[in-house]
């Protein structure tokens, strides 16, 4: 034998593709008209990207609703926070 060793497996594999923003929120909106696995056909990319895809956007989603419940109950505590401390300074001054 040689000393040669030769690498087992895929060639070269192809550099990966790498998708804008905007790219990627046209294939979305064309999966949701036409469906992912035509989509994915019409742009040549593999439907599980757009998949994945969907469920980033997803989760995005999800991650914005829930921050905006917790701001929105945050500014209700700090009002209800602000109302106590004045009653209780009211209170004060009848006490003393």
């Amino acid at each position: 034998m040689s000393g040669k060793m030769v690498k087992k497996g895929k060639a070269t594999s192809a550099a990966r593709r790498r998708h804008t923003e905007e790219f990627r929120r046209e294939a979305l909106l064309l999966a949701a008209r036409t469906g992912v696995a035509s989509a994915a056909t019409e742009l040549g990319i593999q439907a599980s990207l757009l998949y994945d895809w969907q469920n980033k956007a997803r989760a995005a989603r999800e991650g914005a609703q829930v921050e905006q419940a917790q701001s929105a109950e945050i500014a209700r505590l700090k009002r209800e926070l602000a109302e106590r401390t004045e009653e209780l300074a009211i209170l004060k001054k009848w006490v003393c």
